[in-house]
């Protein structure tokens, strides 16, 4: 399955989900925060995620139970190669440098994160 973007309200619709790993329309509407957005508007966003094929739900009558299909972690795989390839020229090194720059990372990060450059080619 390709994954595809998703808008800013069904990706916090998906964290919700990620965190409670499944859920009623009323489980996501009582974790999302203040101001909460309409039920309907909650529930025309799960449908949305379900066409777009990152959720499925288990039907109870008419009420529906939604769970996720696609991983968190496959999601920011997706997300992390989008920003990489999109905005850095598919180089670790500007985005690190962006990262750096923008005071996102510190130096003790820096330094973890080429101690842990330093392991993978080691391997």
């Amino acid at each position: 399955m390709e994954i595809k973007d998703l808008t800013r309200a069904e990706e916090q619709i998906m964290q919700v989900l990620w965190q409670l790993e499944k859920g009623f329309v009323k489980d996501v509407l009582d974790v999302l925060p203040e101001p909460k957005p309409a039920y309907n508007t909650v529930s025309t966003i799960i449908r949305i995620l379900e066409t777009k094929g990152f959720v499925d739900h288990n039907a109870f009558g008419k009420s529906h139970e939604y769970y996720p299909v696609v991983s968190k972690e496959e999601y920011k795989n997706f997300a992390a190669d989008k920003l990489l390839t999109g905005y850095f020229d598919n180089s670790v090194n500007r985005i690190l440098s962006f990262f750096v720059n923008k005071e996102k990372i510190n130096l003790k990060e820096a330094d973890e994160i080429m101690k842990l450059i330093e392991k993978l080619k080691d391997k």
